[in-house]
């Protein structure tokens, strides 16, 4: 790597903020874009356009036309200067600019040259990410193009903040489901008396040869009965097993996506990522809130401390207490460890810019921003590390019985 200054918007803590309030699945987004990244490639006339979103760590591709692309990390992206940008960034020829020329995107196969970019921003101004347009040839946009591009930019902005209220909506659908298992739990008390009553009149009825009373009453214990039987179906959802939900994650699906999104950032550095999963508890679903970008920072930061050769291990497991059920999430690396200042820092939410193992300069709001998170949900973080030997995060989060 470089030892350029790369660029820090002034306001990243609540740029990363605003970005983690999102939440979002960085891996299940391209189809959402593909007609925009259709479009904003043909009024630019390149040969490929890209919705990127930029974490404390990675660039990620969330739409793409033109180029298979998942992520790369922040160093070496254009887009991290668009972000900085209120309007605006071009790159004439990325070939002839010291900042990119040297990337893997500026060489073959790709021999990308033009590079232009608008910011993705929300209404309080923060920008979480660029639509750009890319080609092998040198371009000159017209005013009226670049118009067009903003506009799609907008309409890009749009679509994520429609994700993030349809996450919403899932959640408050999810909260009246439980609100109508507890009306379940709290009818069934009362019918379950009724048709205890009713079946000690019905013998004393038979018994007097009530017949009329009697009919009455097999009625009254025949619609309490079915009424218990919906409440006992309300309760089970007539389901042994329940599968995850848009908001949900089980311990298979929760390793099954971390691996997608953040093993290609361990094989590039050749380090080994081990996910482990509790199997005894492996279909248990919780919520997926914030989880991402939670563990998504955690491994991208041990990934830029392991050196080459390093193995980073996560264990997931949910350990099942009388008022919260707990995800457990241990994340550790074989990299250069932190002092017990440092832990101090982060501890307290601070920690400064340092350095990777192969040079990757940090951006110093990744840990940070994990521990906010953390707080937020009501969860706990521990840090342990010895200099030289790694480091491990410890994290417990409380979650809602279902």
């Amino acid at each position: 790597m470089s030892e350029l200054n790369y660029p820090v918007p002034y306001n990243e803590p609540e740029r990363l903020l605003k970005l983690s309030d999102f939440d979002i699945d960085y891996g299940s987004m391209n189809e959402s874009f593909k007609d925009l990244t259709h479009l904003a490639a043909k009024v630019a006339g390149t040969e490929i356009s890209l919705v990127n979103l930029i974490d404390a760590y990675t660039q990620w591709t969330v739409g793409s036309h033109g180029l298979d692309l998942q992520q790369m990390t922040r160093e070496e992206s254009v887009c991290q200067y668009t972000i900085t940008q209120t309007d605006q960034f071009e790159v004439p020829d990325l070939s002839a600019d010291d900042r990119f020329n040297k990337n893997f995107y500026v060489g073959a196969p790709l021999s990308l040259r033009y590079y232009f970019g608008v910011p993705l921003r929300d209404n309080d101004g923060l920008n979480i990410g660029a639509l750009c347009v890319l080609d092998r040839g040198l371009k000159i946009l017209s005013p009226e193009k670049i118009e067009l591009l903003k506009i799609i930019a907008l309409e890009i902005m749009n679509r994520v903040k429609t994700y993030q209220t349809m996450e919403l909506l899932q959640n408050k659908l999810k909260d009246a489901s439980e609100s109508k298992k507890k009306v379940a739990h709290d009818i069934r008390g009362p019918i379950a008396g009724i048709i205890g009553l009713s079946e000690i009149i019905t013998e004393q009825g038979k018994s007097a040869n009530f017949d009329q009373v009697i009919e009455f009453i097999k009625l009254i214990h025949s619609g309490s009965k079915s009424l218990l039987d919906l409440a006992d179906d309300i309760l089970s959802d007539n389901d042994e097993v329940k599968a995850p939900g848009i908001n949900e994650f089980d311990l298979s699906s929760f390793r099954a996506k971390l691996l997608e999104l953040y093993e290609p950032q361990a094989t590039y550095k050749k380090i080994k990522l081990n996910i482990n999963i509790n199997p005894d508890k492996k279909n248990i679903v919780f919520s997926k809130n914030k989880l991402l970008q939670i563990n998504g920072n955690l491994i991208s930061n041990a990934v830029k401390f392991t050196p080459p050769g390093g193995t980073i291990t996560v264990d997931l497991d949910l350990v099942f207490k009388r008022d919260a059920n707990i995800l457990k999430i241990v994340v550790a690396d074989s990299g250069v460890g932190i002092s017990e200042d440092e832990i101090g820092q982060i501890l307290t939410g601070g920690i400064g810019t340092t350095q990777g193992t192969a040079g990757e300069k940090g951006y110093g709001f990744g840990l940070s921003l994990v521990k906010h998170l953390i707080d937020k949900l009501n969860g706990e973080m521990f840090i342990t590390s010895e200099k030289g030997r790694g480091t491990v995060f410890r994290i417990e989060l409380p979650q809602r019985q279902s």
